[in-house]
């Protein structure tokens, strides 16, 4: 029996996959939390990876504090790219695949078209930094691996900007949003369902893929959507970001083309309100 190793188990997209495993009862899931895999300690996960002895790894771990990481920029280099280059090490030597999350922080937010998966990047904060350093070592060290580019997650579970605006809209009468940054929000259980597929498929082609949910908006569009399935009477405000400065500077645009991992795996892709109500009904 295949073994599948999930680090971050206690994220977002982790605790996803926590959830739909049980319908995959052909696999042996281990679910790794910092406890089991410490990915700041890179003497210490060689060992676990070597007691674990996985057959596949999806690695949903990495430091994802964006503001934070301009303070904290060891640490977040740490586990988004000296632990990747451990993980993708020890898969190339045992033959193990790996599935690598990463995120639509790499590119600047210059564009003005969806960018695909040969768009250039060119992170403008340490966290998008960090996380490119990863995608370069992790194809390096092993060629075979997929990386699998996000945007904007968010889940039942954890703290998330779905999950922030909902508190916010029942206990204020306005609140300002930034409406000059666009992209597309990823419904978590999409991006883990896209990926058992991947695990699933008769094929394994390795390299860069994009997912996020279908329709480009803006921060301030996605909390308009947020009012309307919520049904919350509070007054929804677009400033530009400069109204709103934070330690990281955020692209302004990062709307990823999901062409590729749609033609290669014939994956679904639905749209962001379609999973929006989903989650909400969800709540």
């Amino acid at each position: 029996m295949e073994k599948i190793l999930v680090t971050g188990a206690n994220g977002q997209l982790g605790s996803e996959l926590s959830l739909l495993s049980s319908n995959y009862p052909q696999f042996q899931w281990v679910f790794a939390d910092r406890t089991i895999i410490t990915l700041d300690n890179l003497d210490l996960l060689k060992v676990q990876l070597s007691d674990i002895k996985p057959s596949i790894i999806l690695n949903c771990g990495a430091y994802t504090a964006v503001d934070k990481a301009e303070t904290e920029k060891e640490l977040a280099n740490v586990i988004n790219h000296l632990a990747v280059e451990v993980l993708a090490k020890y898969v190339a030597k045992n033959a193990v695949k790996l599935i690598h999350v990463s995120t639509d922080y790499v590119f600047d937010g210059t564009s003005s078209m969806a960018l695909d998966e040969e768009a250039p990047t060119k992170p403008i904060n340490v966290y998008g930094a960090t996380k490119r350093a990863g995608e370069i070592v992790c194809l390096q060290e092993n060629p075979n691996a997929i990386i699998i580019r996000t945007s904007w997650v968010y889940s039942k579970f954890g703290n998330n900007f779905v999950k922030t605006m909902q508190r916010l809209m029942q206990e204020r009468d306005s609140i300002s949003v930034v409406n000059d940054q666009i992209g597309s929000p990823t419904y978590a259980t999409d991006l883990a369902q896209a990926m058992i597929k991947i695990v699933l498929s008769e094929k394994w082609i390795p390299g860069i893929y994009n997912y996020s949910n279908e329709g480009e908006i803006s921060w301030y569009e996605f909390a308009l959507a947020i009012k309307d399935i919520g049904g919350y009477n509070c007054e929804v405000n677009g400033i530009p970001s400069s109204a709103y400065p934070t330690p990281a500077k955020r692209p302004s645009f990062s709307l990823l083309d999901k062409n590729k991992i749609k033609k290669v795996y014939g994956t679904d892709v639905p749209n962001y309100k379609e999973s929006l109500k989903k989650m909400m009904t969800q709540l």
